[in-house]
C-alpha cells in the first residue's frame, strides 16, 4: 500500500515538474516568436529605403516630473540609405551622412548587419575633417567600456542592430497595457557568446502586441544596474509598415539624452549596391553621384 502511494505521488511529482517546464518553455517560445516579428517588421523597414533624421542630444533633468533638456541641444540632420541582402534578405547594408550642420557634413557610417550569429556585424565611421576611416569592433569584453555612440549621440551601434535573434534568451514576464496598448514585457538576456560582445546584462522590453513595435525598453549592466531606458512616440503606418517616428534614450549614467526624430521616408527606391562601400565614405563625388540618382527618386 505505502509503495502504491509513493508510485502515485512519484508519478504526480514528475507530472507537475513536466507541466511546470512545459510552460515555462511555452513562454520562452512565445517570447521569442514575438521578438522574431519585431525583427521582421525593422526588416521591412530596411528595405531599399532613403530616410531623412533629426539627432537632437542634451544634458537632461527632471522638472515638474518632466525629463527636459537643461542645455541647449545639439542638433544634427543624417541622410540614410538601408537595403536588405543575404539569404532570405535578412542581412543589411546602410550607409548614413551628417548633412548638417555644415562643420560635420560629410561625416558617415557604413553598417553591415549578419544575421549568422557567428558573423560579427561590422561598420565604419568616416571622419571628414581627419580624412580617415575608423573600423568599429563590435567585440566588447570589458564591462565598463563606452559602446560605440552614433554620431556622437546616445544612440550605439549596439542599440541599432537587427536580427540575431538566437543570440538571446527570452522571457515572457507578462501581458498588459502600456498606455492603452496590449503589450508584453519580455525579459531579454545575450547567450555567453553574445554577452562577451555586449555592455547589456539584459534588457526589457515593452512590445506592441498590435504592431510589433518595442515601446518601451530599459538596459541593465553586467552588475544588473540600469544604464539606459528608450521611449517610443509618434508611431504611424507607412507603405503597411509600422514604425516609430520618434525614440528617445536616455543615459541614466551620464544623464544625458538623444532623441531620434523621422522627417522623411521613402521605400521602394532604386539603390545602387556600389553605395555600400568605403569609397562612397571617402570619395565626395562618388557620393554625390549616387545621393543624387535616390533624391531625385523622391522629389
Amino acid at each position: 500500500m505505502i509503495k502504491s502511494i509513493k508510485l502515485i505521488l512519484s508519478h504526480v511529482l514528475i507530472g507537475t515538474v513536466l507541466l511546470i517546464l512545459s510552460i515555462d518553455l511555452g513562454l520562452a517560445d512565445s517570447a521569442k516568436q514575438i521578438m522574431g516579428k519585431v525583427d521582421e517588421n525593422l526588416r521591412a523597414r530596411n528595405e531599399s529605403v532613403f530616410t531623412l533624421l533629426r539627432l537632437s542630444t542634451c544634458q537632461y533633468g527632471i522638472s515638474d516630473n518632466k525629463i527636459k533638456c537643461s542645455k541647449t541641444p545639439t542638433i544634427k540632420q543624417i541622410e540614410s540609405i538601408a537595403i536588405n541582402t543575404g539569404p532570405d534578405g535578412k542581412d543589411s547594408k546602410s550607409i548614413a551622412f551628417i548633412q548638417d550642420p555644415p562643420s560635420e557634413r560629410g561625416i558617415g557610417m557604413l553598417s553591415y548587419n549578419y544575421d549568422d550569429s557567428n558573423k560579427d556585424n561590422e561598420t565604419w565611421l568616416y571622419l571628414s575633417a581627419f580624412g580617415k576611416i575608423k573600423r568599429i569592433v563590435s567585440s566588447n569584453s570589458d564591462a565598463d567600456a563606452e559602446p560605440v555612440a552614433i554620431f556622437g549621440s546616445e544612440f550605439t551601434s549596439e542599440d541599432q542592430e537587427s536580427g540575431k535573434i538566437n543570440d538571446y534568451n527570452y522571457k515572457l514576464l507578462k501581458e498588459t497595457t502600456y498606455k492603452n496598448k496590449r503589450v508584453a514585457i519580455i525579459n531579454q538576456i545575450p547567450k555567453p557568446h553574445k554577452a562577451k560582445k555586449s555592455r547589456y546584462g539584459k534588457s526589457i522590453v515593452w512590445v506592441d502586441l498590435d504592431k510589433y513595435i518595442v515601446l518601451k525598453a530599459k538596459m541593465y549592466n553586467r552588475k544588473d544596474t540600469e544604464i539606459r531606458r528608450l521611449f517610443v512616440n509618434e508611431i504611424d503606418k507607412i507603405n503597411d509598415i509600422w514604425l516609430a517616428k520618434s525614440i528617445t534614450i536616455l543615459n541614466l549614467e551620464t544623464q544625458r539624452l538623444s532623441n531620434m526624430k523621422l522627417l522623411s521616408i521613402n521605400f521602394g527606391v532604386n539603390i545602387d549596391s556600389g553605395l555600400f562601400t568605403k569609397r562612397s565614405l571617402t570619395d565626395k563625388a562618388f557620393r554625390q553621384g549616387h545621393l543624387k540618382g535616390i533624391r531625385d527618386q523622391t522629389s
